[in-house]
């Protein structure tokens, strides 16, 4: 294979401190859709009993626990050690992307410090994962998404399953992205707010609301106007106010 059709490599740091094993199986299908894991790496005392869930899948993914014992309380030599490797990596050059697993600010300036390499930071973490470490990665995906029945309104079986958010939490900023796109109608083709969307809010996902696919978020919130011409690429504008209902709307 020639470095031209290879896929991204990227380094897998867990901090299983902060990071529950429960979203194993959906980081790593994650992952998969950025590129290869060549490197995991977990962090974390598996002499105790908060990170023995890691313990007992380790194998499953080949990931590889690098063992700190808590000589001290309130030290944490799990996060020294996976900044330390991290930077080792790095100088390294190989790798065109780092994934941190982690909701724990403390990695802020280590998730910076990559980017500014020009290197890709793409991090995993809870809801609960300060602003400040969301916003250094180039994308942020929510652990709570990988969980067994995420989007539940995509999977039938999964009814317990709730989104993040409800759908209507995401048209100010859906609104937000299309303002500011170049358009003399309105109209904008949704591929291009996606991506726009990537760009200025790293934690944004369509999962976080119940959707796979940003199409059927969009079209639940009920605040936008939906094209698909034929033989064209679906876009989208913002739904004059007063108007009820949706669906497919007449071309401009």
């Amino acid at each position: 294979m020639t470095n031209d059709t290879r896929s991204p490599r990227l380094a897998v740091l867990i901090d299983a401190d902060n990071a529950s094993a429960r979203i194993a199986d959906g980081l790593f299908d994650e992952i998969a859709k950025i590129g290869e894991a060549s490197v995991r790496r977990i962090y974390g005392d598996f002499s105790g009993t908060r990170s023995k869930g890691w313990a007992d899948i380790l194998a499953r993914h080949a990931i590889i626990p690098h063992q700190q014992f808590a000589y001290t309380t309130g030290k944490n030599a799990s996060d020294i050690t996976l900044v330390i490797d991290a930077m080792d990596l790095l100088h390294s050059g190989r790798f065109d992307g780092f994934c941190l697993v982690s909701s724990d600010s403390d990695f802020t300036r280590l998730a910076a410090r990559i980017r500014e390499q020009g290197v890709d930071v793409y991090g995993f973490g809870e809801r609960k994962t300060p602003e400040s470490f969301r916003q250094a990665c180039r994308r942020f995906i929510y652990t709570e998404n990988l969980l067994p029945g995420a989007a539940a309104n995509q999977e039938p079986d999964a009814e317990k399953a709730k989104p993040l958010q409800p759908p209507s939490a995401a048209t100010p900023i859906i609104t937000k992205v299309i303002e500011q796109m170049d358009s003399d109608d309105g109209w904008v083709p949704l591929g291009a707010v996606g991506t726009h969307l990537a760009n200025l809010a790293s934690d944004f996902d369509p999962r976080t609301y119940g959707f796979r696919k940003l199409s059927d978020l969009v079209r639940k919130t009920n605040a936008f106007e939906i094209d698909h011409p034929e033989g064209g690429a679906l876009r989208i504008r913002i739904k004059p106010e007063g108007k009820a209902g949706g669906g497919r709307a007449k071309r401009a």
